[in-house]
Order: structure tokens, then sequence, then C-alpha cells
């Protein structure tokens, strides 16, 4: 039975998360295109961490409406068309570093999902007292299969096409390369959540108890509508304060003459944040298959409709569009590529599968500051 106490922390916690996201885009107004001292950067900083964990509570209101996979895409997708958003004013800044901003910002994109959250996430599971996380190996492996071929597609062929010189498409295979990932995102969503939607349902193992989320009833169709625009007003306050301290970051990697690199790795970290935190929520309660989901989904997503949406943006933006990876992010890619697919296939994993993502994360985060 409900306490008044219980009560009270509840309608707290409705209202903390309904007036943060609000809060944060006040001061998103207010501080949009001026020159921030050191204390307003800090309740920027604030800002930005409590509408993550908005976004984190409003995106499980809208998941356990609709049910999986259904919320696990509504997160992916809403915070990939808000990235593409700043990269897109990113690049309209200009300069030199703008040209290698998308690769750069896509890139993370794909080891922080791949690596980072997958990693924790097994991480988490394992922990758990069955000891192995468990999820459906036909779903993640397909999803793992969008995500290699479409980050092959666009970031590792331009670095071998001979057409333009440098790692950067010509403008037919720039055009080629958006429409071919437009079609392969649009399969897979039309996989996920119409075609074979049981391949991405949380695996149910015998002895399980009843989840409190399954306990739970489900929001309204009221309150789900308006968690669904709080997402989004959280979403956009996350993005548009990562863009205000974005100045703070840069000048201090320039300052610690680090690569200009580093700033997309910040970035894509702070904006990647909800998806990780609510992938860890699901596997700690067993539901693997929801961290994956969210995982893969979100690098789809990424690729999917940055690339496109870029492609678009570069017919008026000046300057080239580098958008070939390295060798050092090649070999990365290809390390990446192999060990998740040794990881999905048995369609369990230990401790182990964690640990040797978490690893790959690692390299990947050290590389980036010292190249």
């Amino acid at each position: 039975m409900s306490t008044g106490t219980d009560t009270g922390t509840a309608g707290l916690t409705r209202q903390w998360t309904t007036w943060v996201p609000v809060v944060a885009v006040l001061v998103l107004g207010i501080s949009w295109g001026r020159d921030l001292p050191g204390p307003v950067v800090a309740v920027v900083g604030l800002c930005l961490i409590g509408s993550v964990l908005s976004a984190v509570h409003h995106a499980e209101v809208v998941a356990h409406r609709v049910g999986e996979p259904f919320g696990s895409l509504v997160l992916a997708v809403a915070v990939t068309v808000i990235e593409v958003g700043l990269i897109v004013m990113l690049m309209a800044g200009g300069g030199d570093k703008a040209s290698t901003y998308a690769r750069d910002t896509v890139f993370a994109a794909v080891m922080i999902t791949c690596n980072g959250i997958v990693g924790v996430s097994l991480l988490v599971a394992a922990l758990h007292k069955r000891r192995v996380a468990v999820f459906n190996a036909e779903g993640s492996g397909g999803a793992l299969a969008t995500v290699i071929t479409l980050a092959a597609m666009t970031l590792v062929l331009p670095s071998f096409t001979t057409s333009q010189p440098g790692p950067e498409f010509t403008g037919v295979q720039l055009a080629f390369a958006a429409v071919a990932s437009l079609c392969l995102y649009g399969i897979f969503v039309a996989v996920q959540t119409v075609r074979h939607r049981d391949y991405f349902l949380p695996v149910a193992r015998a002895g399980d108890a009843t989840g409190d989320e399954e306990h739970a009833p489900p929001p309204t169709v009221r309150e789900t509508w308006w968690s669904l625009g709080l997402l989004l007003v959280a979403l956009v306050a996350v993005v548009g304060n990562a863009k205000l301290v974005s100045p703070t970051i840069e000048d201090g990697v320039e300052s610690a003459g680090l690569p200009h690199a580093v700033v997309g790795v910040v970035i894509a970290l702070m904006v990647l944040l909800p998806e990780t935190l609510a992938a860890v929520r699901a596997a700690r309660r067993d539901r693997v298959q929801t961290s994956l989901n969210l995982a893969y989904g979100s690098a789809i997503a990424s690729i999917g409709l940055t690339i496109p949406a870029i492609a678009l943006a570069s017919i008026w933006l000046s300057g080239p569009l580098l958008l070939g990876l390295g060798p050092l992010h090649l070999a990365l890619l290809t390390l990446t590529a192999v060990v998740s697919a040794l990881t999905v296939v048995p369609g369990r994993a230990t401790l182990l599968q964690g640990g040797v993502h978490l690893v790959l994360f690692a390299a990947f985060v050290f590389l980036s500051f010292s190249p």
C-alpha cells in the first residue's frame, strides 16, 4: 500500500522532471549567442545534467506505454534528429575544423554505442545474480550487421575511392551513400517494429519474476503525450546546452594541445548520455535486449539519418566534407566489428564480453586524446 511519503516523493519526481527541461531551455534561450563567464557555464552544465536525467525518465514513460522495441526507437531517433541539427549548426560556423566534424562525431557515436553502451550494459547484466546476459541473437545480429554496413559505406569507403582526392566522396558518390543509408535505415525500422518485432523483445527466462515495470499500470495516453513532449524539450536542452559549453571544451582542448577530434568525442558522450543511462537501467532489470536495442539502434540512426542530412546540407555549406577515417580509426572500427560479431552470435554474454568492449572503448577514448 502506498504511503503518504511515497506519494509525495513520486509527486516531487514528476515535478522535477517537468520543470528541469523547461528551465534548461529558458537558460539556453537566454545564453544563446553570448559570451558566457565561468559561473554561467557551470549553470549551463548543471542544466545539461538535469536535462539528461529528465530525458531518461520521460523516455521510459513513453517506452512503458508503447512497449519494446518502439520505446528504445523513440529515444534513439529523437536524440539523433537533434544531433543532426547540432552538427549542421557547427559546420555552418565554417572554419577549417568544420570539414571533419561530421566524421568525428558519427565515428564517436558508433564507438560509444557499440563498445561503451554495449560494454557497460553487458557488464551490469553479468553482475546480476544469473551471471549471464541473455538476448536475441537474431535481432541483435541483424542490427549489428546494419551498423557495420552503414559505417563501412560512409566512413571507410571514402578513404579508398579514387575519383576525388583525399578521404572525400564526389557529389554522386555522396548522394548514393545518402540514399543507401536511408534505405537501410528504413528496412531496419520495418523489420524491428513490424515484420520481426519478436526478435527485438527482451528474452523471458524460466523462473523470472514479474518485474516492477510489469506490475505498474501503463501511463495514460495524456501522460504519454506529455512525456513525449517533455522528452523532446529535454533533448533540445541537452544538445543546445552541449553546444553552449562546447567553446569552453574547445578552449580547454586547444590550451592542452589535444587533437580537435576530442571535441567531437566529448560532445558525443554528452549527447548520448540519455541512451547510456536508459540502457544501464534496462540491464539492471535483466532486460539486455532493450539495452542492445538502444545501443545498436542509436548507432544505426546516427549514421542512417546524419549522413543523408549532411549530404543535403553540403549543397549550401562551403568547404569540403571529409568522411573517410584514418588508419588508426579504421583499425578500431575493424576490431569493433569482429569483437561485436563474436559477442552477438551466441545470444549469451558474460563478464568477459562486457570487459572486452569496455577496453575497446577505453582504447578509443585514450587514442583520441593521444593518437
